[in-house]
């Protein structure tokens, strides 16, 4: 029931705020022109909104493929390297203890850049080799030392596909939030601000039309008063001419005069 309701009442309250709205724009020859304008803005805007918003979804799916790929081979690679650590330490013994008692310089670091899609700024994380020195090269001198070896370059390559899927994790994240950003605005144009400007259009088309026939009546009627009183203006110019043509002796009786006496 209250689905039913919600479901008849909202048309109900855009028709009414379309009313209130149409109420507060008189309906001029220039109000038509300014809606007509905010109209051709909104239509242009709402072409370019759509376009971001396909080119958006082209490239998060292209992301959301990147981000499968990356997994799918990230599963590969760490056990791959975990197994390698295992034989490094079954091969050299347990190499923990020297390996943190290096100096510990960073020889890799993540550098953050920016690419643009569509006017939507994506964060970029790039794998940076700083160049520095390897510590404790002189481990698996004993034995083990291609084992440890082999260990290292295990764990430079998944450290890369880390990045590259933190980097496209972020990514993605970022462009879902623009996408979602994106279609409310297209939405909104499409369905209340386009509709309700055109709601207005319509409104001022009727107005003037009923002022155009408002305006077509009164000038028929004054016509139609003006021809009445030219027709009565030559029947009376008529009349007038019939009285002045009339002999005037024609209608003199000299019998009903009486006899002057001198």
């Amino acid at each position: 029931c209250n689905d039913i309701e919600e479901h008849w009442i909202e048309p109900l309250v855009v028709v009414i705020n379309n009313r209130n709205t149409m109420s507060e724009v008189p309906p001029t020859r220039m109000n038509q022109q300014v809606y007509k304008t905010k109209k051709k803005g909104a239509e242009s805007g709402h072409r370019l909104l759509k376009k971001k918003a396909d080119a958006l979804k082209v490239k998060f799916r292209d992301y959301a493929k990147a981000i499968a790929e990356t997994k799918s081979g990230m599963a590969a690679d760490s056990s791959s390297a975990f197994f390698s650590l295992t034989q490094a330490e079954y091969a050299a013994g347990n190499f923990k203890q020297k390996v943190s008692e290096g100096s510990m310089t960073a020889r890799v670091r993540v550098g953050a850049g920016i690419d643009n899609v569509a006017g939507v700024k994506l964060p970029v994380f790039t794998y940076f080799d700083t160049g520095a020195a390897t510590d404790n090269a002189s481990l698996g001198l004993v034995g083990g030392g291609k084992k440890i070896q082999m260990v290292r370059e295990k764990y430079s390559a998944l450290l890369q596909n880390l990045i590259k899927l933190a980097s496209l994790q972020t990514s993605f994240v970022t462009l879902d939030e623009a996408m979602k950003v994106t279609n409310r605005r297209v939405n909104a144009l499409e369905n209340v601000t386009i509709p309700k400007i055109q709601g207005v259009l319509d409104y001022i088309d009727r107005e003037l039309d009923e002022l155009e026939r408002e305006d077509f009546t009164r000038l028929k009627l004054v016509q139609g008063k003006k021809e009445i009183q030219e027709q009565e203006q030559k029947e009376m110019m008529k009349a007038a001419e019939s009285t002045n043509d009339e002999d005037i002796m024609g209608t003199f009786d000299a019998g009903d005069d009486e006899d002057v006496v001198f």
